[in-house]
C-alpha cells in the first residue's frame, strides 16, 4: 500500500514488526542470586537495553530462573546470542535464545481457566470440598455410634 501525499511517497514500514521481535531474549538458567541489575550487567557490553525481566514466583519470593532481555537494535540482541550462550553467570551455565511469543494462546481454548467452578475451588483452597463433607459425614455418624454403644 503506498501513497503519495505532496510529492512524498508514504510506504508503510512493516520491518519493525520483525525487527522488534528479533530484539527479545529469553536467559534460561538462572541462579537464585541472580537479580534485574546483575543480569543487565551482564548484556549491556552488547549494546543498549531497552528492558530487563524477571518474572517472580510469588509463593518463594524469588523469580522463577529465567529472565527477558530487550535490545535497542536486533544486531546488539544477536550478537548477545552469540557471545552470552552457554556462557557462566553466578556459577550457573545460562541459556541464551531469542524469545518466542506465548505459545499458550494457540492451544484452541477461548474459555479462561477462571471460567469454571473447579478452577476457584483450587485456588481458594476447596478444592476437595466434598471430600471433607464426606469425611465428616463419616465422622459423625461413627461418633453417633460410638454413644449409642456406650449408652447401652
Amino acid at each position: 500500500m503506498t501513497s503519495t501525499i505532496l510529492g512524498i511517497e508514504d510506504t508503510p514500514d512493516f520491518s519493525t514488526v520483525t525487527l522488534h521481535s528479533r530484539r527479545g531474549l529469553y536467559v534460561g538458567g538462572l541462579a537464585d542470586s541472580v537479580t534485574e541489575t546483575t543480569l543487565r550487567a551482564a548484556f549491556l557490553p552488547f549494546g543498549p537495553l531497552k528492558s530487563v525481566e524477571m518474572p517472580r514466583d510469588y509463593a518463594k519470593g524469588t523469580h522463577r530462573g529465567f529472565g527477558f532481555v530487550e535490545f535497542e537494535l536486533p544486531d546488539d540482541a544477536e550478537e548477545a546470542i552469540f557471545n552470552m550462550d552457554g556462557s557462566e553467570i553466578m556459577g550457573r551455565a545460562i541459556t541464551v535464545n531469542l524469545a518466542q511469543v506465548d505459545q499458550q494462546h494457540k492451544l484452541g481454548s477461548a474459555k479462561p481457566v477462571w471460567s469454571t467452578d473447579e478452577w476457584f475451588k483450587e485456588q481458594a483452597g476447596t478444592a476437595n470440598e466434598d471430600e471433607i463433607i464426606a469425611q465428616k459425614e463419616l465422622a459423625d455418624a461413627d461418633a453417633k455410634a460410638l454413644k449409642e454403644k456406650g449408652a447401652r
